[in-house]
């Protein structure tokens, strides 16, 4: 038997109106607002003060009425408990604090793991087919990212997502992953080890919908709205122009975030959105040193990095990868090796230096010389 109207307690009245169909967070807030902010009141108020509300109409106002029909909080309760999630509601202090400034903010999410979000987020998202050179752009970043000290922060699915987040969790760094359905379903299911990982690192699992609740069209695209909202920049790896993606970038312009885009190869389908968006006044981006530009990062201002492994060499640049630092490493004391060298050194096939040797040149890390050597930029 669900708990009677009266005794609802503030948070189990904001779970019950975040899991009521037909009524969307801008509805909802405008009651909170008209009501003076108890989300008991609306269940208290009668039909006709409701619908004076703007979108309010009979339908909305009978499925406030009838909410016990239509939603059981008991079971909701129980279902969190055995899945050990919590419910923030937009007043607690662990809600995303960019998320409340957007135009549509939920007014609750459920979360799981214990990532409060006082830490800087960028979102890194694109296409779910994509290419070997988004996954492998997608994970570098979200590796130089998470170990300057961003959370960073995707949607879970194919392609993109997933490498952003493999590429944070890689160097320890935080993940959030946004999700278009209820907590407890795992999608794609072959994620699960990797949903697993980003709770259990100390980074967060969210969702606004009920448990139970299967995605569809229109809830992917508004957890790509909390995707775009709680970040301070978006970044954009690979889309074609009618992606998901691009519907986060909408957002992110919409939400007055920064957007970024990396380009890709002109004949390719996945790079399209993203030269589109470059064309409409994205900034185009080669590095995470484009990022921190916009960002106005000052030293003291930066997140904290995430401190480097015992026995990477001092002076190593803090946005390396692991095979980065690795090759790096054979620079020390102004050394001029050829690739081949490299190859012998740090046992990397002649397709994974170049790949790094380009990577460590965008960066500035490493310059090449007219001979075809490569040595450190001082």
């Amino acid at each position: 038997m669900n708990t009677p109207e009266l005794e609802l307690t503030e948070r189990q009245a904001f779970l019950v109106l975040n899991a009521l169909p037909n009524i969307g967070p801008i509805t909802l807030n405008r009651l909170l607002e008209e009501l003076g902010g108890d989300p008991r009141e609306i269940f208290k108020t009668d039909r006709r003060r409701l619908e004076s509300v703007k979108g309010v109409g009979p339908v909305i106002s009978a499925t406030l009425g009838a909410w016990r029909e239509k939603f059981d909080l008991a079971r909701e309760e129980s279902r969190m408990a055995q899945s050990h999630a919590d419910f923030l509601t937009g007043r607690d202090e662990a809600y995303p604090k960019l998320l409340r400034e957007i135009s549509d903010p939920p007014i609750a999410l459920y979360r799981k793991g214990r990532f409060d979000f006082s830490q800087p987020c960028v979102a890194i998202v694109g296409s779910r087919r994509t290419t070997l050179y988004g996954q492998a752009t997608a994970k570098k970043l979200g590796a130089e990212l998470a170990r300057l000290g961003f959370c960073i922060v995707s949607g879970l699915a194919r392609g993109i997502d997933t490498s952003a987040h493999e590429g944070a969790l890689s160097v320890e760094g935080k993940a959030v992953a946004v999700l278009g359905n209820g907590l407890d379903i795992v999608y794609p299911p072959e994620n699960l080890q990797l949903y697993r990982k980003i709770e259990e690192s100390g980074g967060a699992i969210l969702s606004e919908f009920p448990l139970g609740r299967r995605a569809d069209r229109q809830s992917f695209a508004m957890r790509n709205r909390i995707v775009a909202g709680m970040c301070e920049a978006t970044i954009v790896v690979e889309s074609d122009v009618d992606g998901g993606a691009m519907i986060t970038a909408r957002f992110a312009g919409e939400q007055g975030r920064l957007l970024f885009a990396v380009p890709g190869r002109i004949d390719q389908p996945t790079s399209a959105g993203c030269h589109q968006l470059i064309r409409d006044g994205a900034t185009l981006l080669t590095s995470v040193d484009d990022l921190l530009g916009e960002l106005n990062y000052l030293d003291g201002l930066r997140p904290s990095p995430i401190p480097e492994k015992p026995g990477t060499p001092a002076g190593t640049p803090a946005n390396l990868t692991a095979d980065e630092a690795r090759v790096f490493a054979c620079f020390a004391g102004g050394a001029m090796l050829t690739p081949d060298a490299l190859g012998e050194q740090t046992g990397l096939s002649a397709a994974q230096l170049s790949a790094v040797l380009m990577m460590l040149e965008l960066k500035r890390a490493v310059a090449k010389r007219a001979d075809g050597s490569f040595e450190a930029r001082s």
